[in-house]
């Protein structure tokens, strides 16, 4: 018979259902251990569909399930591998539909900078596979920017450090101040949001990216993967200015230049207005001693080219009196006046044409003989055709 004042689960008729007492146990066990850090190696690792991490922490003599929900997931820099040494920190727990203890990892650490390394590694992986670390695609930060743009928080002091540089070195730049959040599970979302903001607004001649010194999770937005595609994608020259100059991120190597500080990349980015008026005073008498050296030698170039020209010409003129001398010597060999000059005489017929062949004589035909001092008429009384007599020859 039953007791009336039987406590709860002491008899049949005051039985726990199970989920009672499952859900009993978890409240005494998360009331019993405050969230804390637990050391063990990894075994049995399992990424679920939903994005739930399962694996259990054992060391040499005991083991524990482990989860990490898939919202607790995204402040992990990356998945464990199996036998790796980590530190979990979360809370101890029961897992009601099972009655099966459990711990909850809200935060997980490799010894040295394992999940570090691996999330760093596997991001520069994949960058590289598609060419956004290629030194080719870096493009030069323009010498002489009118603005600047700068993407970082709009309270942190490496706001300020590069506003007071740029203020110093040049007052005339202008700079737009794009505040985006540097650290924290919203910065890689609001740092791509700026970003974009600097491209459609297409009037920056470069962007400063980054944000001052802190620790490695402080950093690691710089780490995401959207963030350096983002900067890649960024139409406006890029410089990269995370932490302190021992400090390299991903959006140091996706970046046009990587500057060690804010303060550098203000450097980088604005030249000295005293500098810049420097040089322009020596390139302006650069330029005048060089056209005055260009005037003096062009003058001395036309004058040797005259000279040339000169001599060239006046040979050129001999060469051409001397070929006209030996052309007239040879025309006035070959003209028929100068034949009958040396004793020659040409027969011609009464229209004035030549008769040089026996043919052309007929016996009584009238034609005239034209010597080199006159002319004399004669009549043919023979024709003898053959070969011609030899000189000195009398004539039958």
């Amino acid at each position: 018979m039953t007791r009336r004042d039987a406590a709860p689960g002491e008899s049949p008729e005051t039985a726990f259902p199970v989920a009672a007492l499952t859900q009993m146990a978890k409240e005494v066990i998360e009331g019993a251990f405050p969230p804390l850090w637990i050391r063990g190696e990894v075994a049995g690792f399992k990424s679920h569909g939903n994005g739930h991490w399962y694996f259990t922490l054992k060391d040499a003599t005991a083991s524990v399930s482990c989860v990490v929900w898939s919202r607790d997931t995204l402040r992990i820099p990356a998945p464990p591998d199996e036998g790796m040494q980590v530190m979990a920190q979360g809370q101890l727990s029961v897992y009601p539909a099972r009655g099966q203890m459990q711990f909850m990892v809200r935060a997980l650490e490799a010894e040295g900078e394992g999940l570090w390394r691996k999330a760093f590694e596997a991001t520069r992986a994949r960058l590289e596979k598609d060419g956004l670390l290629d030194p080719a695609r870096k493009r030069p930060i323009p010498r002489f920017p009118r603005r600047v743009a700068v993407v970082t928080s709009a309270d942190g002091a490496a706001l300020h450090d590069i506003l007071s540089v740029i203020a110093r070195r040049n007052p005339s730049v202008d700079v737009i101040v794009v505040p985006a959040a540097v650290q924290g599970e919203t910065a890689p979302a609001s740092l791509i949001a700026a970003l974009d903001r600097v491209a459609r607004w297409g009037a920056a001649d470069v962007v400063i990216v980054g944000r001052g010194g802190g620790s490695r999770e402080d950093l690691w937005a710089f780490n995401d993967e959207g963030v350096a595609r983002a900067i890649a994608a960024c139409p406006v020259p890029t410089i990269s200015a995370v932490g302190h100059e021992v400090d390299v991120t991903i959006a140091d190597l996706v970046a046009d230049l990587r500057a060690a500080t804010p303060s550098a990349a203000a450097e980088a980015a604005v030249p000295v207005l005293e500098e810049l008026v420097e040089w322009l005073a020596s390139l302006r008498q650069a330029m005048r001693t060089g056209v005055q050296r260009r005037v003096v030698q062009a003058r001395r170039d036309l004058k040797r080219w005259a000279g040339d020209l000169s001599l060239r010409a006046a040979r050129s003129v001999e060469r051409r009196r001397s070929r006209v001398q030996e052309l007239a010597g040879r025309i006035d060999a070959l003209s028929p006046l100068n034949t009958l000059a040396r004793g020659y005489a040409v027969a011609r017929d009464a229209q004035g044409h030549a008769l040089g062949s026996a043919a052309a004589f007929q016996v009584g035909q009238a034609f005239a003989l034209v010597l080199r001092d006159g002319q004399v008429d004669a009549s043919v009384t023979a024709v003898r055709p053959g070969a011609p007599p030899s000189a000195g020859g009398a004539v039958r």
